[in-house]
C-alpha cells in the first residue's frame, strides 16, 4: 500500500536514480536555473520524495528539477546540501511508479502522452480501471479511452498529440475510423486523416468570464432550465478549473451548456 513513511534530513549521495522513474520529459533548463538560485538564497521549501524500495536504498520519485538544480549547487559549491529534507514513501512497484507520474501531472502542462505508458501499465498489472481514474483524478471514460486507444497511435500522432496541435478528442475519432477501415488499411486511414486541415478547438472556461456569460445567459432567459448528467456537471468542473482540461469534457460542457461559449458577453 503507498504511504509516507517519513520524513527525514538524508544525505544526499544515498539518493539513487531508477529506470522507471524519470521526469517524463527533459528537465527545463531555465527552471533548473531559477531553483539554483532560489534554493542558495531560500533553502529547500518542498522536500524531495523518494522511494525507499529496501532499508537505505532510496530513488528518487519527485523533485528531478530540484535535484538538478542541488547538483549544480554542489558542484559550484562543495560541502553544500550534502543532507537534504526528503519525503521518503513506501509501495510496490506499480503504486511507485505510479506516483511517479501523479507528481509530474500535475504540472499544468501535463500532456495525454504523459499518461500512456504509465495508464497501459497499470492497466496490465490488473489495477481496476476505477483506482486509476481515483488516483489521477480523472473519470473512469478517459482511463478507459487511454487504454483502448493509446496502443493503436502511430509516432506521429503521439508527436501532434503532445506538441498540441492533435486534440485527444480527434485522435480518438481518427482510431475509431481506423478501426471500423478493412484489416491492413488502419494505417492509411490514420496517415491521411493526420493531413486533413486542424479544425479549431474550444478552449478552457476562464471562471470570471463564465460567471459573466451566465449572467447575460439568466437576465435574458431567467426560467431556462437544462436536463444534464452527473458526467455533464463533473466535466463542467474540470473545464473550469482549466488544469489538465480533456477536450473530451471541453466538448461535453459545450454541448450541455452552449451559452457558456457565446461570442459576446
Amino acid at each position: 500500500m503507498l504511504a509516507t513513511k517519513r520524513y527525514e534530513y538524508l544525505p544526499i549521495d544515498q539518493i539513487q536514480y531508477h529506470h522507471t522513474l524519470t521526469n517524463h520529459r527533459d528537465l527545463d533548463q531555465a527552471k533548473v536555473a531559477h531553483l539554483e538560485k532560489d534554493i542558495v538564497s531560500n533553502g529547500l521549501f518542498e522536500p524531495l520524495v523518494v522511494w525507499e524500495r529496501n532499508s537505505k536504498e532510496y530513488y528518487l520519485v519527485g523533485g528531478f528539477h530540484r535535484m538538478e538544480a542541488i547538483q549544480g549547487i554542489r558542484r559550484a559549491n562543495p560541502g553544500y546540501f550534502d543532507r537534504v529534507d526528503v519525503r521518503i514513501v513506501t509501495g510496490d512497484p506499480d503504486e511507485i511508479k505510479a506516483l511517479n507520474l501523479k507528481l509530474n501531472s500535475d504540472r499544468v502542462d501535463t500532456r495525454i502522452t504523459d499518461y500512456f505508458q504509465t495508464v497501459i501499465y497499470l492497466n496490465n498489472a490488473n489495477w481496476p480501471k476505477e483506482r486509476i481514474a481515483e488516483f489521477f483524478d480523472k473519470s473512469i471514460s478517459w482511463i478507459e479511452d487511454i487504454i483502448r486507444y493509446a496502443p493503436l497511435t502511430t509516432e506521429p500522432m503521439r508527436e501532434k498529440l503532445a506538441s498540441g496541435e492533435l486534440s485527444w478528442a480527434r485522435a480518438r475519432e481518427i482510431l475509431r475510423k481506423a478501426l471500423q477501415a478493412p484489416p491492413g488499411n488502419e494505417k492509411e486511414i490514420i496517415e491521411n486523416e493526420l493531413t486533413k486541415p486542424v479544425q479549431p478547438v474550444a478552449k478552457p472556461l476562464p471562471f470570471q468570464a463564465t460567471l459573466k456569460r451566465l449572467s447575460v445567459s439568466i437576465k435574458a432567459t431567467p426560467k431556462q432550465t437544462f436536463k444534464v448528467s452527473t458526467q455533464d456537471l463533473y466535466s463542467l468542473l474540470l473545464t473550469l478549473r482549466g488544469k489538465n482540461v480533456d477536450q473530451a469534457d471541453i466538448d461535453r460542457v459545450r454541448k450541455a451548456f452552449p451559452m457558456l461559449w457565446d461570442e459576446e458577453v
